[in-house]
């Protein structure tokens, strides 16, 4: 793309001073110094632990044509262009989807933001859409999707130019609907800014990442940033059961629709029954039975049947797809095998509400007598101040609790694992252990189960790997459980 049809892309939305010539050719976009090469447009952002703008010289030497930033450097190489912008992460997030031409406009964008139930949502909403006939494309934590291919994900919420680049090959591919989770890291870092999104979903807001925002009222404004950007064309699908549910679409331009299990919303739900065979719903006066269980999955689904009426589909298309969908890989997931009657879930719960809500939900529905035996940990480098918190939950919500290793980073395991016991009460604290070593802690709890015992393995969910000093070591919670249930005799 030519370098001055970015920059009147760039002047029109705003103010912007260039430096140097214009007339030539960007060969690709970065805000990775490391990935420059000759003819690049280079973005210098401030982010939470560096600054762009810092690599401005390295970008230069590795053949940057452009510099996108907030400030100057005090040397301005005559080689080279500069473009200075109040705002370098917001005008990167333009410059990445008009440099593959404007992507996200050929598509039906549908966000979905909270702490719970991204993944999932976005999961079913892919799932449905493509039952539906329709060729999508998925951007979430568990994997990236373009129709049927699978592009490993990294991160919840890619950069700019990834997302971008992500929903070019959609529409080459001839997608029609793309559904993405928004993270609260991305709407802070304006990774989203400026897609046309057509639907914004709100699950729920609970307490995690203030590692990265600080405090509860930050991560709050971060989510609530997305439904404020909205249009006059978007919708909204807000979970009113959730306290701070009404205050996300406050200020925005959207249509307000809401969605809810408890409150007068647009689009309600009643839990008829919720076992392990599955939910049985009271949905818009008709009764359906869907193969996920737990209330939680409840307003999951309850908000993806929101959205595709919102849409323009009929209930009855939309409740027969639902019953059969499986979800989300990882996301409440049955395990099982012909050896044994034990039953075993393996869920991503790493939030001290998602734990509380899936071993609540465990408890109520598993078999008469039996027994909830729970595994988890904490991951390290991340909010410590959830650690008591989860133990506390585990010990109250569980009939046993293995405490184990996550994915400990740079942080010692048994240090972790310290204080989360600390918030475990007394009395509570004779059945719960620890074992450091997480593919033991489950070959524990399932030859501690017996009869139609569950067994819960919660924290790392989909994730294929075990994050130990720095390297990423081969660990699959769901194949370690399968292989435990498989030799129980």
């Amino acid at each position: 793309m030519r370098a001055q049809k970015l920059i009147e892309i760039l002047d029109g939305n705003g103010r912007c001073e260039v430096y140097g010539p214009t007339d030539f050719e960007v060969t690709g976009i970065t805000l990775d110094s490391r990935k420059i090469e000759n003819g690049f447009l280079f973005a210098a952002i401030k982010g939470a632990t560096s600054d762009g703008h810092s690599f401005i010289e390295m970008a230069v030497n590795k053949g940057a044509a452009l510099i996108l930033c907030t400030e100057l450097p005090l040397t301005l190489d005559a080689n080279v262009s500069y473009i200075k912008v109040e705002n370098s992460a917001q005008a990167f997030a333009r410059v990445s989807q008009a440099f593959y031409d404007f992507p996200a406009e050929k598509l039906k964008v549908i966000g979905v933001t909270g702490t719970n139930g991204k993944t999932t949502v976005a999961t079913l909403l892919f799932q449905l859409f493509t039952e539906l006939g329709y060729k999508c494309g998925l951007l979430s934590t568990v994997e990236n999707k373009i129709g049927g291919e699978i592009v490993p994900a990294t991160h919840t919420t890619p950069d700019a130019q990834g997302i971008a680049a992500l929903m070019d090959r959609m529409v080459k591919a001839g997608c029609a609907y793309a559904f993405m989770e928004v993270s609260s890291h991305a709407l802070d870092q304006e990774r989203v800014f400026g897609i046309p999104f057509k639907g914004a979903i709100f699950t729920n807001i609970t307490h995690d990442h203030l590692d990265y925002h600080g405090t509860f009222l930050n991560y709050q404004r971060a989510k609530k940033k997305f439904f404020d950007q909205l249009s006059l064309e978007a919708f909204t699908m807000i979970n009113l059961d959730d306290r701070n549910g009404k205050s996300m679409y406050d200020h925005t331009k959207a249509k307000v629709k809401t969605y809810g299990l408890k409150s007068m919303a647009d689009y309600r739900c009643k839990v008829l029954s919720n076992d392990t065979s599955g939910l049985h719903l009271w949905v818009d006066g008709k009764e359906v039975m869907m193969g996920m269980m737990g209330e939680f999955n409840a307003y999951n689904l309850l908000a993806v049947y929101g959205t595709a009426k919102e849409l323009g589909f009929e209930s009855d298309q939309i409740l027969q797809i639902l019953s059969y969908l499986p979800g989300a890989e990882g996301r409440m997931q049955l395990v099982k095998s012909k050896n044994t009657k034990i039953v075993g879930i393996v869920d991503y719960a790493h939030t001290p509400d998602a734990l509380e809500n899936i071993t609540e939900t465990l408890k109520k529905s598993k078999p008469t007598g039996s027994s909830l035996i729970t595994v988890f940990g904490c991951g390290g480098d991340r909010d410590k101040t959830k650690r008591p918190e989860m133990g506390k939950i585990a010990a109250q919500k569980s009939d046993r609790v293995i405490i184990t290793s996550d994915n400990p980073r740079s942080e010692d395991p048994d240090k972790i694992i310290s204080e989360v016991f600390e918030g475990i009460p007394q009395e509570l604290k004779n059945k719960v252990v620890a074992i450091s070593d997480r593919s033991q802690a489950i070959k524990t709890a399932v030859m501690i189960a017996k009869g139609s015992d569950v067994v819960l393995v919660a924290g790392k969910g989909h994730e294929k790997y075990q994050d130990i000093k720095g390297e990423k070591l081969p660990f699959e919670d769901k194949k370690v459980l399968e292989d435990a249930l498989d030799s129980k005799a």
